[in-house]
């Protein structure tokens, strides 16, 4: 995978380069943050969403897509929202 390919999202690591470990920077594709963002175009709400998964995925929550190799946490939940397996719920009709 190209270095490109990667985008760094700052968390409370001291160290930039962590990998996907749960505290700390969480690094995702690029290419599935793009893709989600035109699924869910509302970057607060895409964060948020992603945010809550990666907490449900690190407690045991089994994915909901084919998971590939040497994918964190978030790209599975990125790859869940393009494909349309997670998507926010809004009560009584808010926000839609």
């Amino acid at each position: 995978m190209a270095a490109s390919n990667i985008v760094a999202f700052p968390g409370t690591a001291s160290t930039p380069r962590q990998p996907d470990r749960g505290k700390g920077t969480t690094v995702m594709r690029s290419d599935l943050v793009e893709a989600a963002s035109k699924v869910i175009t509302e970057p607060p709400l895409l964060i948020n969403l992603v945010s809550r998964r990666v907490k449900q995925l690190n407690q045991g929550r089994s994915a909901l897509v084919q998971v590939e190799p040497r994918m964190g946490a978030a790209d599975i939940a990125l790859k869940e929202i393009i494909e349309g397996k997670i998507a926010p719920e809004f009560p009584d009709g808010a926000g839609a």
